[in-house]
Formats: C-alpha cells, structure tokens, sequence
C-alpha cells in the first residue's frame, strides 16, 4: 500500500495563487508552476555514481513531501527530486506530495503532528518488520549539506544524518 492513504482531493489554488493540497507532478505541468518546475528538472544533473545504489535503498520506501510553490527552495528542491526518483525508476505510487500554503498549512491539516517548520521537507517512511507499521526513518530539509543523493542516501542506509536545521 502506498502513501496515498488519504483522500485523494486535488490541490486546489489559494488566493494569492499558490498550489494547497496534495499534488501530483501533473500539477506542476501547468503554468504557472511549469516555468521554474521544467527549468529546475532540466538544469539538474543527478549524480549518476549513486544511482544503482539509490534505487536498492529506496526499495521499500515511500516518501511524504511538503512543498510550497511560492517557495524558492521547494521551486528548486522539488524538481530536481523528480528527476532523481526518474533516474532510479521510482514508483510514484510510493510518493505523496503536500502543497501548502505560506504558513505551511493545508485546508485538512495533512501536516499535523509532522512538525513541518521550513519547506521542502522531504519525510522517508520504511515499514518496521516486527510490527508492520510505517515509521519514518529520516528527513532532507530545505537543502542538502553535501548533495541531495548523498544525503538521502545517508538517511536511507541508516546512516547519521542530521538535516540542514538540526545541530
């Protein structure tokens, strides 16, 4: 089962033009958000030495994003994240993305509980085997401390990481 447990109810968008709800990629096909989403797909190479062994960890894995399109860094991060799941075959039915609106809030309150602060947050879920509950197991925040595929790479092996706001 996929991280689309929920409802799925299209972002709509809010008053001032920003994208609130849950989205899909197809979303960001549309303007106005294709003119930074294409730019910032297209410029980013991803790192072609992690991706064999990026798309062994991410077996398993799904991932919750929280984004705003109003956002320089979700405008930037976002993109390149697509381009990086394109790179390893990834199964967007194991990807829930979360527009929300500049207080970092959606109309059903898909962030509560998450303590999702800054944006792009980027959650990654593994199923525990002794319970068979999801539990997260780390989350890339706003920007990467070495590169986006090295630090997701950290989180997925269960290797240290601290994200770009934890000391």
């Amino acid at each position: 089962m996929g991280c689309n447990t929920q409802a799925q109810k299209k972002a709509v968008k809010n008053s001032v033009g920003d994208l609130v709800g849950i989205t899909h990629r197809s979303d960001f096909k549309q303007a106005p958000y294709n003119s930074w989403f294409d730019a910032n797909y297209i410029a980013y190479t991803v790192d072609q030495k992690s991706i064999s062994v990026l798309k062994d960890a991410f077996k398993d894995v799904q991932v919750k994003v929280f984004m705003g399109t109003w956002c320089g860094d979700s405008r930037r991060e976002t993109p390149r994240f697509y381009k990086l799941l394109d790179a390893i075959n990834f199964d967007e039915k194991n990807l829930e993305m979360i527009t929300v609106n500049r207080s970092k809030k959606t109309p059903k309150n898909l962030e509560k509980n998450l303590n999702i602060i800054r944006v792009p947050t980027f959650i990654f879920y593994k199923k525990d085997p002794k319970t068979n509950e999801k539990k997260e197991i780390g989350r890339y925040v706003e920007y990467a401390r070495e590169s986006l595929e090295k630090d997701i790479l950290k989180i997925l092996s269960g290797k240290a990481y601290k994200h770009s706001y934890q000391n």
